[in-house]
C-alpha cells in the first residue's frame, strides 16, 4: 500500500503525514515544488521523526519510538526513507508528472490525499481558480492516471456558503449565495470530484482550522488571529478589567488542527465510505464574542462585558447618523484602521457562518477512536494564544522569533526538574536551543531530557545541589568540560518562605537558607560563566525574580530580600559588562502554580499563572533581551511605593491582617485551609501579588 499527498509540506498536511507514518508501514508519495525542497528536508530528518517520537510517548509506546541517542538517529533514518518526494505543480496536467513516473506508480496507490489548496479567504478570483480548482482537476487527472484506490479530497465547509439552515454531510449544490472567490472555487472543486466517475472519492470538509491544541504550533495568520494584534493593542491601552462593548458578529466554527489530522487519519482507513462526505466540525460551533472574550482572557486583555443584538446595530446604520458610516471619508478611514490592524475586509464580511453543520454520521464513525467532538476551545486558546505572540507575533516590526534567537545555543536552566524550569527547557529545546538541565533529581530530569528527545530535541542532565557552593563549582567545571560554549543562564531554582518575622525571632537558618539558593547561588552561577560570556563577546542571563520586590508583600522578608539582593547584584554588574556583549534580564514573576507554592494552601483558590505561561515569559526574555520583564501591576506597586509610601504600608497591613499565617509557617500539617470572600476578592483584585 502506498500513499500519495499533495500538500504535504502545508498546514494540515505535515500534520497528517505524522499519523501516516506511525501507521509503520506503505510508501508515502508527496508533491512537492523544487522551491520547496529545503522545507521537505527540514519536515523529513527532523520534524516528522519528532512529532512520531511524541505522538508514541503521549500513547505509552516510548520504548519502541521514542529512543535517544544512535538508535532515534536510526529510527528518524527509517521514518525519512518511507517519505518519496516527487517534483510537480498544481497548474501542470497530470501535476506535472512525466509518463515514465505515471507509468512506475500505476497500481500502486492505494489512497490519494488532495489536500494541497489556497486557503486565504483575501485573495482574488484568478490565484483561487487556477490553486483550488485547476488544481484538483490536474489530481484528479493523475490520480486516474495512477489508478488509484480512492480519491481523498479535503474541502471545506466554505461549500456550504450562506446556506440558512441545517447543512448536513449528503447536501451539497443547494442553491445557495458563494459569497467570496474562495467560497466557489472550494465549491468548484468538489463539483469536480463528485462529478467524475473514474475513481471513487471521498470528501472531507474541516471547519475553520487552528493550531495544535496541545503547542499552539501554527504557520500561518488565517481565521481569528486576525484578531489577535488587535486584542494584544487592547492590552497595552486598557487593564484587564475595563469591560468592554461590542456588536454581535454572529457564530462561527474553529477546530484545532491535531483533531483534524487524527480524524482524516481515521476516516481515510475505514473501509466502505466511498461517495461520501464528513464535516470535522464543532458540532455546537462557537459565538464570534465568545471566541474574542476567551482569546482577550487568554492574552490577559479587556473582555466584552455587553455584547449589542448584530440586526440592532444594522438597524442602527440605516439611521441618518448610522448612514454617515458609509460616506467615503468614514468607509475609507474604515479601510485603513482595518489595514493597519491586519485584517482583510473580506475576513470581517464573512465572518458570521450562516449554516450550522450537521456531523452526526461522522461523530459515530470517529467515536471509536475517541474523536467524536475535537477539543472545547477553551482547553486550549491559552496554548494558541502563547505561540502566536512567541513566534507569530511581528508587531513590533523586524523582530525576530525565539528560534532566531536561540538555535544552537546553550543554555543552563536550573530548577529544570519541575514547574517554570522544565516548561521553560521544553520550550526552548522547541526552538532549537539546548538546555543543560540542572537540578538535584537526577531521576526527574532524565524524565524531562526524554520529552524533550522524544519531541526531537536535545538536552543534557546535570544533577547538582545548588546549596553547596563548592558543587556548584564542580558542576560549571563538567559543563565547561562538555560543551565549548554557553550562551546563555537561567537562574530558576529558588526557595520561598512564607512566615512573619513574629515567627521567625528564632528562625534565622530560614533567611540563611534563602539567601544561600536564591542569592548566593546565582551569584555562583554567575561569576563562573561571565569570564567565558566575556571572552566570547556573547551572553544573556535571565534571574527569575519575585514581584514581591516591587509590591513587598508581608510575611515574605526572608524570601524577597534575597531576591531583592539579586536584583541589586544584577543591576550593579549589567552595566559593567554591557559592553562585552553580556545582558542580563530580570523578570518580576507573579504567583505561579508550581510545587513552591503547595504548602501554602490558601494559594489553592488565589489567580495565579501556569508553569507554561511562566516559561512563556523566560522565552520572551531570550528571544527579546529587555532589561526587566514583569507585570503592570507590579509597576504600578514600585510608582506607587515610590509617591505614596505611608499609603503603601497600609495597604499592605490590612493585607497582613487578612492572609494569617499558613499551617505550614506553624508547623502544622493540614489537608486545607479556609479562605473567606475578603481574602480572594483582595488577591483577585491584585492578582499574581503572593500574600
Amino acid at each position: 500500500m502506498a500513499y500519495f499527498v499533495t500538500g504535504a509540506t502545508g498546514f494540515i498536511g505535515r500534520h497528517l503525514i505524522v499519523r501516516l507514518l506511525r501507521r509503520g508501514e506503505g510508501e508515502i508519495y508527496v508533491l512537492v515544488r523544487r522551491g520547496s525542497l529545503g522545507r521537505l528536508a527540514e519536515l523529513r530528518e527532523r520534524y516528522w521523526p519528532a512529532r512520531v517520537a511524541e505522538l508514541a510517548l503521549r500513547a505509552g509506546a516510548s520504548e519502541q519510538l521514542a529512543e535517544s541517542g544512535p538508535a532515534a538517529g536510526l529510527r528518524a533514518a527509517e521514518l525519512a526513507e518511507r517519505i518519496k518526494p516527487i517534483f510537480g505543480d498544481l497548474r501542470q496536467p497530470l501535476l506535472g508528472l512525466s509518463p515514465e513516473q505515471v507509468g512506475e506508480l500505476r497500481g500502486r496507490v492505494e489512497h490519494f490525499i488532495h489536500l494541497a489548496a489556497l486557503y486565504d479567504m483575501a485573495s482574488g478570483e484568478r490565484t483561487n481558480e487556477e490553486l483550488n480548482v485547476g488544481g484538483t482537476r490536474h489530481a484528479l487527472e493523475l490520480a486516474q492516471a495512477l489508478e488509484a484506490g480512492c480519491f481523498h479530497h479535503v474541502s471545506s465547509i466554505a461549500v456550504a456558503g450562506d446556506y440558512r439552515g441545517t447543512f448536513s454531510e449528503r447536501m451539497f449544490d443547494e442553491g445557495q449565495r458563494l459569497p467570496s472567490p474562495y467560497h466557489r472555487t472550494k465549491f468548484e472543486a468538489e463539483r469536480l470530484v463528485r462529478d467524475q466517475p473514474f475513481v471513487p472519492w471521498r470528501v472531507y470538509r474541516p471547519a475553520i482550522v487552528v493550531g495544535d491544541s496541545r503547542t499552539g504550533e501554527i504557520d500561518k495568520i488565517d481565521g481569528p488571529y486576525y484578531f489577535f494584534k488587535t486584542i494584544k493593542r487592547l492590552r497595552r491601552a486598557l487593564p484587564e478589567w475595563v469591560p468592554l462593548v461590542g456588536i454581535d458578529l454572529g457564530r462561527t466554527n474553529i477546530v484545532p488542527v491535531d483533531w483534524v489530522a487524527d480524524s482524516l487519519d481515521h476516516l481515510i482507513h475505514l473501509p466502505g465510505l466511498e461517495g461520501s462526505a464528513f464535516h470535522l466540525t464543532d458540532p455546537q460551533g462557537q459565538k464570534v464574542a465568545e471566541v474574542i472574550n476567551l482569546i482577550a482572557r487568554a492574552a490577559h486583555a479587556p473582555q466584552l462585558a455587553v455584547v449589542v443584538d448584530g440586526t440592532l446595530a444594522a438597524a442602527a446604520r440605516k439611521l441618518p447618523l448610522g448612514l454617515l458610516s458609509s460616506a467615503p471619508p468614514l468607509a475609507q478611514a474604515r479601510r485603513l484602521a482595518l489595514k493597519e490592524l491586519g485584517i482583510p475586509e473580506q475576513v470581517i464580511a464573512n465572518i458570521d457562518l450562516k449554516p450550522r453543520f450537521d456531523n452526526e454520521r461522522t461523530r459515530q464513525l470517529l467515536a471509536g477512536a475517541g474523536l467524536e467532538r475535537p477539543p472545547a476551545l477553551e482547553e486550549y486558546v491559552d496554548q494558541l494564544w502563547r505561540y502566536w505572540e512567541r513566534e507569530l507575533d511581528r508587531d513590533s516590526g523586524g523582530r525576530r522569533t525565539l528560534r532566531e534567537a536561540i538555535v544552537g545555543h546553550h543554555i543552563i536552566v536550573t530548577g529544570a526538574s519541575s514547574g517554570i524550569g522544565r516548561a521553560t527547557a521544553r520550550k526552548i529545546a522547541e526552538a532549537g536551543g539546548i538546555p543543560l538541565l540542572v537540578a538535584r533529581n537526577v531521576e526527574r530530569l532524565e524524565q524531562v531530557r526524554s520529552e524533550i528527545v522524544a519531541a526531537g530535541g536535545t538536552a543534557y542532565v546535570y544533577a547538582c545541589n545548588l546549596s553547596d557552593m563548592e558543587e556548584i563549582d564542580r558542576l560549571l567545571e563538567r559543563i565547561f568540560r562538555d560543551h565549548p560554549a554557553v550562551d546563555g543562564l537561567i537562574n530558576n531554582a529558588g526557595k520561598s518562605i512564607r512566615r512573619s518575622v513574629a515567627l521567625s525571632y528564632n528562625r534565622f537558618h530560614d533567611y540563611e537558607r534563602t539567601m544561600r539558593i536564591n542569592y548566593f547561588a546565582a551569584v555562583r552561577l554567575i561569576l563562573g560563566v561571565l569570564p567565558h560570556m566575556r571572552e566570547r563577546k556573547r551572553g544573556h542571563i535571565v534571574n527569575i525574580s519575585t514581584i514581591g520586590v516591587q509590591a513587598y508583600p508581608p510575611r515574605f522578608s526572608a524570601y524577597v530580600a534575597s531576591k531583592a539582593a539579586l536584583d541589586a547584584f544584577t543591576r550593579v554588574v549589567a552595566s559593567e559588562v554591557l559592553g562585552d556583549g553580556v545582558t542580563f534580564t530580570t523578570i518580576h514573576m507573579p504567583l505561579v502554580r508550581t510545587p513552591m507554592i503547595e504548602p501554602t494552601k490558601l494559594y489553592r483558590a488565589f489567580p495565579a499563572i501556569t508553569p507554561e505561561e511562566a516559561a512563556d515569559m523566560v522565552c520572551e526574555a531570550l528571544r527579546s533581551r529587555p532589561k526587566q520583564l514583569g507585570t503592570r501591576l507590579g509597576t504600578l506597586a514600585e510608582v506607587l511605593a515610590a509617591l505614596a509610601p505611608g499609603l503603601v504600608d497600609r495597604i499592605l497591613h490590612t493585607a497582613y491582617t487578612i492572609f494569617p499565617e499558613s499551617a505550614a509557617a506553624r508547623g502544622e500539617v493540614v489537608s486545607e485551609e479556609p479562605v473567606s470572600f475578603e481574602q480572594i476578592a483582595m488577591a483577585t483584585l491584585t492578582r499574581g501579588v503572593h500574600w
